[in-house]
């Protein structure tokens, strides 16, 4: 019986669907509720459909995190296949949401301990789902729980991102920021630079006026760290693929690319920015 680490997250991740089941990676999905209904995410609502309910109400959905007794029952399922395999499992910013919380108490709900290490990613969307994806790519090559805890930590030191919004509708309908703020962003054509700082905590790094200066501010912050490496690259979407494809084209440019992944922005996310975002997420290739 194989003794691969087994690899858990959840939803919010926002791993392709063809990378979650090259790996086997376990998800945990979040609920979305939009009024009285309430949704797991990209399990009863896909992200396409979630920006599309998303343009039709006034009033923000809301995001619960899953259970202790979620995250229980999946690392039980796991540990009842194989006793022995250890498990990682990594999960969207404790500064966002309570979601790791859950995961620590699922893990101390288990009737018998099991090798289940819970790590808490200080990132979100593919900004901690490329660690997933890494740890699962590691967990392939045999490594140990051990030594894949270490190299996701390196990660969340070497990775750089930036998420530009297109609208500041999302903000001022979620009290981000005020009506009177918005009114005159959107007729200064404002986009906010937005990123999420060491703690994992999402902050406003500049506001730029006009989508193309946006777009040279972010390479510029970009090339002050990885310039002259080599780089892998993820560009997430409001389920609008061809925008993504245009920025990395526009990257490429500017930027020696390794490899390049293409994913949807989940609802998590897109229930505070709104449609329209550019997620950019970049890190070095190891030496």
């Amino acid at each position: 019986m194989s003794h691969k680490v087994a690899i858990v997250t959840d939803s919010t991740a926002d791993i392709p669907e063809e990378l979650i089941r090259k790996y086997g990676i376990h998800i945990v999905p979040l609920r979305l509720l939009f009024g009285e209904e309430t949704y797991a995410d990209g399990v009863d609502l896909t992200s396409e459909q979630f920006y599309e309910k998303l343009k039709k109400v006034s009033v923000l959905p809301t995001t619960s995190q899953p259970s202790p007794t979620d995250f229980m029952n999946v690392y039980q399922s796991l540990l009842d296949e194989n006793p022995e395999r250890p498990i990682v499992s990594i999960h969207l910013s404790s500064g966002m949401s309570g979601t790791y919380q859950s995961a620590m108490l699922g893990k101390s709900l288990l009737e018998r301990e099991g090798d289940i290490t819970v790590l808490d990613s200080k990132s979100a969307s593919y900004g901690y789902g490329l660690m997933v994806v890494q740890a699962a790519e590691l967990a392939e090559q045999g490594k140990s729980a051990v030594e894949i805890a270490a190299v996701i930590e390196g990660m969340q030191q070497s990775r750089k991102l930036f998420f530009l919004v297109d609208t500041l509708e999302y903000l001022q309908k979620g009290g981000r920021i005020g009506k009177a703020s918005a009114i005159l962003g959107t007729l200064l054509n404002i986009k906010p630079i937005l990123s999420i700082d060491e703690e994992g905590v999402i902050y406003a790094v500049e506001k730029v006026r006009g989508h193309k200066k946006a777009m040279a501010r972010i390479i510029e912050l970009f090339q002050k760290d990885l310039a002259d490496k080599r780089v892998n690259l993820a560009v997430g979407h409001t389920a609008d693929p061809g925008s993504a494809i245009a920025c990395a084209e526009q990257l490429r440019g500017h930027f020696t690319l390794n490899e390049v992944v293409y994913t949807n922005i989940g609802a998590v996310v897109g229930s505070h920015v709104g449609p329209g975002v550019i997620a950019i997420f970049m890190w070095p290739v190891p030496e």
